[in-house]
């Protein structure tokens, strides 16, 4: 990962908002895996760091890069996009014999250094990381207020949210397992410095306490409430439930659920859901990844493609999981078209090739929806006991998915598969599986079915992964090794 010189374009450019975009769209600021460039780093790249950031309008321009680094290959763009990665490694999908095989190995669970499906998090993440600090480093010149509290506040909140994308693909999972939360957790980086070198020397429990106090302090502190392209106090609030749940603190997994849900309780409605997937409507949504007909981010090419008319699928939905669906969830047509491809039937997801007036594929990334937060606050009431609270909860959801829905009654056990069956159903293919099976100690157990619409084809061969396996932590990028010696591998790689 490299610190690209920017000091041949000082010569060219003058003024201080050229110098700006300069530094933040052209430099590949550091990802913490290489954390020493081995090249070199020119005085003016420094220089123009130091001038890049003085008025609110050029820290303003500072976290919009933030939030743009999210868009990167292999963060939400490319073929190794984590809107289907994790799906990919869980049971929610199966191989299309007849598409590019794309990602196959990581399909099989054959998991390296080197595979980009599974690494690519690593740099994407720590660039977005290194995007916040930068912000953070001059924030000192703003003066004191609101405005300045708020730009610090998301710069923090992005922080937080890439280091937890990094712990919870390549560590384990506080709730994973009784060593889980002593075990090697990741480099919390917490400042700018392109020459920094890191150790994971902290242990799991210690990051998610580092993720968490820049989540609070973000709470504490943001301002802007209505544009879900950036956080937002009900989003960041919706986080902290999302990092208690899996850190298994379920009295603050219900407190920070609640506080958001108080602020946006919007699911999105029987009539309104598809529109979200169209980009037409926000409802139910808490922070999204903005996409637009100039960036034009892929977000759905990694699943399928349209040939001839016909949609030509990477990856299709697991035929047990497919009849999960009820004919009366309006989630079905939502996420899933059935149609014909080389003279066969599949089952295809649509759920990120919908958008309208702009390019079918330039959808936006649903990071964080209300239902999400709804669901992390039922399964918490029900581990503390609160099943009565937990069934309303998900009635409350269950009546804007299904059409005459009449609440259900379940307790003990049915009721915790009835949550685990709407999780499953509801974050479908936006990267919740897997880290569900993860942080509940699940193993991986994946249908017989075949790829086609009607369960025939070819049978995957690999079926199952075991609670015990390593390959639930990812393998730490073998070129962020490379660079630093000091960043360890993770266990079985």
């Amino acid at each position: 990962f490299l610190v690209w010189s920017t000091s041949k374009f000082l010569k060219k450019k003058k003024k201080k908002k050229v110098y700006l975009k300069l530094l933040l769209s052209s430099i590949v600021l550091l990802s913490v895996s290489s954390c020493r460039d081995e090249l070199t780093v020119s005085p003016n790249d420094r220089i123009l760091l130091e001038n890049a950031f003085n008025t609110e309008a050029d820290f303003r321009k500072g976290i919009d890069n933030a939030y743009d680094g999210f868009k990167m290959s292999g963060y939400y763009s490319g073929d190794n996009s984590q809107n289907i990665v994790p799906d990919i490694i869980s049971d929610n999908l199966i191989l299309n014999p007849l598409g590019r095989r794309s990602n196959q190995q990581v399909y099989i669970l054959d998991f390296a250094a080197n595979v980009s499906g599974v690494s690519s998090v690593y740099g994407a993440a720590y660039n977005v990381i290194s995007r916040s600090n930068a912000v953070l480093k001059y924030i000192d010149r703003l003066p004191s207020g609101a405005s300045r509290n708020n730009i610090e506040a998301e710069a923090r909140a992005i922080r937080a949210i890439a280091h937890f994308d990094i712990a919870r693909r390549y560590c384990k999972i506080p709730t994973q397992s009784a060593d889980a939360g002593a075990s090697m957790g990741i480099a919390y980086v917490d400042k700018y410095d392109p020459f920094i070198v890191t150790s994971r020397d902290l242990t799991v429990n210690q990051v998610y306490d580092k993720i968490l106090e820049d989540l609070l302090f973000a709470e504490a502190n943001i301002t802007q409430s209505a544009n879900v392209g950036k956080l937002t106090k009900a989003a960041i609030q919706g986080m902290l439930s999302r990092v208690y749940l899996y850190k298994g603190d379920y009295a603050n997994t219900i407190v920070w659920g609640e506080k958001s849900l108080a602020l946006n309780s919007n699911l999105g409605t029987l009539a309104s859901f598809s529109k979200i997937w169209d980009d037409s409507s926000n409802d139910g949504v808490l922070f999204k990844i903005l996409n637009s007909s100039v960036e034009n981010i892929k977000t759905g090419s990694c699943y399928n493609q349209t040939v001839s008319g016909q949609i030509k699928s990477e990856y299709v939905v697991d035929y047990g999981f497919y009849n999960l669906f009820n004919d009366t969830d309006v989630r079905k047509a939502a996420y899933i078209k059935t149609s014909v491809f080389s003279g066969k039937n599949f089952n295809n997801v649509i759920k990120h090739k919908q958008a309208l007036n702009k390019p079918v594929e330039a959808v936006d990334v649903k990071y964080l929806r209300t239902a999400e937060v709804l669901l992390n606050v039922a399964e918490a009431k029900y581990k503390t006991g609160a099943e009565v609270e937990a069934l309303s909860l998900l009635n409350k959801l269950r009546a804007q998915r299904y059409s005459g829905f009449v609440n259900g009654t379940e307790s003990g056990t049915s009721l915790w598969n009835a949550i685990m069956l709407q999780r499953r159903l509801e974050l479908a293919f936006e990267t919740d599986r897997f880290f569900t099976l993860k942080r509940l100690g699940m193993p991986i157990q994946r249908t017989s079915a075949g790829a086609y619409s009607d369960g025939t084809g070819e049978v995957p061969t690999t079926l199952s992964l075991d609670v015990a396996s390593h390959k639930w932590q990812l393998p730490i990028p073998q070129n962020a090794i490379d660079v630093n010696p000091g960043t360890k591998q993770n266990p079985g790689y």
